[in-house]
């Protein structure tokens, strides 16, 4: 009896342990599931860097998408996913080419102003992303609204032309468009290329003297932004780079007093009728660039070429260069250059008319006046 009662007891050890070792591996591989659950993304979502690093969970199906900034919307075109856009900022509806694509983006909501965004007019476009600019995420204020609203957002920001094509880039990641984005950003470094081969050399005391003017006349540019490199790019020495300039609501202005002390030979300007203004103002009327008539309005395309929203920086550099050293670009055809551009990059087949309008800066965007 010893003995069964022996055995039994062994029996009952066993079976016990065989019972502990099955629940360790039940619970081990339940708390492996639960693991994967948190660190595994959703196959409805991914992750995206955006331009300033921030890590954010967007759907991997994006249909509606808030363009709250310039960059975004030109993007979006250069795509082929314009008929996307659920909101944008007032500036694109200006910009005839990208509406004649797009239509439709005459009569979409602008839910913002300035830095400031109507979250409430936002979250009626029920939009799977918003692209927003640097400026209001700037804000405390514009930030606790957009997380409050739970939209997923990312930052467009870039002051350089590698930093643009790192937003080009990721904007491809979101969109599905990467194939799209390399091609861009592969014609952009070879654009660069080019010019530099040519330029690179010309000491700093020869490059011609060049006052950049983004929308108002007295606005330029500083250190440290997209239209400063893609100008030193071009072969600029850019007047108002390492200057004390005014600063207003992120914009930074000369004093007219700063620029005939500069007296650049050359003036470039964006906005439409700036040219005009420059060249029969009496004030202006000292400078050697309105004396040798040498103030000239950059084209316009999509976008403005070489303003810091374009995607248009890699003809703006070509242009600007050719422009600036004729004698080093006598085999360069602007024309046919813009023609393909827009074709390769946008599916547009432009007549002679339309690129002599756009290289001319002519006719492709609403004044503010109008």
């Amino acid at each position: 009896m010893k003995m069964i009662k022996k055995y039994n007891n062994k029996a009952i050890l066993r079976s016990l342990l065989i019972v502990f070792l099955l629940l360790s591996l039940l619970l081990s591989s339940a708390c492996s599931k639960e693991e994967n659950r948190e660190t595994v993304p959703s196959a409805n979502t991914r992750t995206i860097t955006d331009c300033i690093g921030r890590e954010v969970k967007v759907p991997v199906q994006i249909n509606r998408i808030a363009c709250l900034c310039p960059e975004s919307a030109y993007t979006l075109a250069m795509f082929g996913q314009g008929d996307k856009m659920v909101a944008v900022v007032g500036g694109v509806k200006r910009d005839l080419i990208l509406t004649e694509m797009y239509p439709g983006i005459k009569d979409l909501p602008v839910p913002k102003s300035s830095a400031v965004i109507n979250i409430e007019e936002l979250v009626k476009t029920d939009p799977d992303v918003v692209f927003v600019k640097k400026d209001s995420f700037s804000s405390e204020a514009e930030v606790q609204k957009l997380n409050k609203s739970k939209l997923p957002f990312l930052v467009i920001d870039f002051n350089s032309m590698k930093e643009q094509q790192y937003a080009i880039e990721m904007m491809g990641l979101v969109l599905g468009a990467d194939d799209k984005a390399q091609k861009f950003n592969d014609y952009y470094q070879n654009c660069i290329e080019r010019v530099q081969k040519r330029v690179g050399l010309i000491p700093q005391e020869k490059r011609a003297k060049v006052y950049h003017s983004i929308n108002e006349a007295t606005r330029t540019d500083i250190k440290g932004s997209l239209s400063a490199d893609w100008l030193e790019a071009a072969g600029a020495d850019n007047v108002s780079i390492d200057k004390n300039l005014k600063t207003l609501e992120g914009k930074y202005f000369a004093s007219l007093e700063q620029i005939l002390l500069w007296n650049p030979e050359v003036i470039l300007v964006n906005e439409i009728g700036v040219a005009d203004y420059i060249l029969t103002n009496t004030q202006w009327a000292p400078l050697q660039a309105v004396k040798n008539k040498k103030v000239w309005q950059l084209p316009n395309g999509i976008s403005r070429w070489g303003h810091p929203s374009s995607p248009e920086t890699p003809l703006a550099i070509l242009w600007t260069a050719q422009t600036l050293y004729p004698e080093k670009f006598l085999d360069l055809d602007m024309a046919a250059e813009t023609r393909s551009f827009y074709k390769d990059f946008f599916g547009l087949e432009l007549s002679e008319e339309v690129v002599d309008r756009i290289i001319a800066g002519e006719g492709m965007r609403i004044a503010r006046s109008q």
